[in-house]
């Protein structure tokens, strides 16, 4: 029973630690149909600010400054596509490829900081005794359920509505005398700050920031977005958020299982997660290909008849 709930509270803290990854998966991969490959560096950026401040005993400024910082990045993947020309594909990596230098900049030119014996967020929240063992669960819960209800309400306003749109019919947004070089600036500004955001946190849950802590984040956060979805369906803004922290929670207690049962080994868990996303991204595919072998025999059975 220990052990359980001891996978469970793992399973919390590190699911609601993350699921802002997938959330600003869904802003930039879903809202706005942009694949945004900074999502690796950023995340590491996000990490390198707030260890960095949290060293420097500013534990809270490192949150809005991690932020801040991954707006930037955004930003500069914006303007890459809409004023360069550059695909945004293409945009993502270029900016990831920079952002490595950037963060080993942050970082004092070293792959790694380590905050030992520093205050944090969690060991100040700690000290104030709310929530006991399940402290760190609370927090992470508190500030990434905040950050889900400020992204609805945020796509729910006016400017929200016409980066939904961008992303629906661009031509259409031209039409509309909306700028669509705006929308999408302010979509993955947005986007790589809730990216950003879930790296602060992660760096001071851990106690440590790593050049490489992002290798793959961006899979795993299609992942959690797709287990999510899955499960709830994404029919409207608010089930997609749910459905990033819905989902980032299943990974992470799957993955916390596999860890413990060692039902296979965790170099595996990457090659795992690759193929979960690439058959849930096909699977509207195969769905309709599936459909239309249905028909097709029926027809034939009809038909000989």
């Amino acid at each position: 029973m220990q052990s359980i709930l001891y996978i469970l509270q793992t399973a919390l803290e590190l699911g609601f630690l993350y699921a802002l990854v997938p959330m600003a998966l869904f802003l930039s991969f879903r809202i706005l149909d942009i694949a945004d490959m900074t999502t690796d560096g950023c995340f590491v950026l996000g990490t390198a600010v707030s260890v960095t401040l949290a060293a420097s005993g500013h534990p809270f400024l490192a949150i809005p400054a991690a932020m801040l910082a991954g707006m930037c990045a955004g930003f500069v993947t914006a303007f890459l596509q809409t004023r360069l020309g550059v695909p945004s594909i293409l945009a993502g990596i270029v900016t990831n490829m920079g952002l490595y230098t950037i963060n080993l900049m942050v970082m004092g030119w070293s792959a790694n900081v380590s905050l030992l014996r520093v205050d944090t967020i969690f060991s100040l929240f700690e000290d104030t005794g709310i929530g006991g063992q399940w402290h760190e669960a609370l927090l992470a819960g508190f500030v990434t359920v905040l950050a889900g209800v400020l992204l609805v309400l945020f796509l729910g306003t006016r400017l929200g509505l016409s980066i939904r749109a961008t992303g629906d019919n661009i031509d259409m947004v031209r039409a509309s005398s909306i700028n669509p070089t705006f929308t999408i600036t302010v979509g993955l500004c947005i986007s790589n700050a809730l990216t950003a955001l879930s790296g602060a946190m992660v760096g001071q849950y851990q106690n440590t920031a790593d050049i490489n802590g992002g290798t793959g984040i961006v899979v795993i956060g299609l992942a959690c977005l797709i287990i999510g979805e899955t499960v709830l369906g994404r029919r409207t803004v608010l089930k997609g958020a749910i459905a990033a922290i819905i989902g980032s929670i299943i990974y992470r207690f799957i993955y916390a299982i596999v860890l413990y049962t060692k039902i296979m080994p965790v170099q595996g868990l990457r090659l795992a997660t690759a193929v979960i996303v690439a058959l849930a991204i096909a699977f509207p595919t195969i769905k309709s290909w599936a459909a239309f072998q249905k028909r097709k025999m029926a027809a034939r059975q009809k038909g000989g008849r």
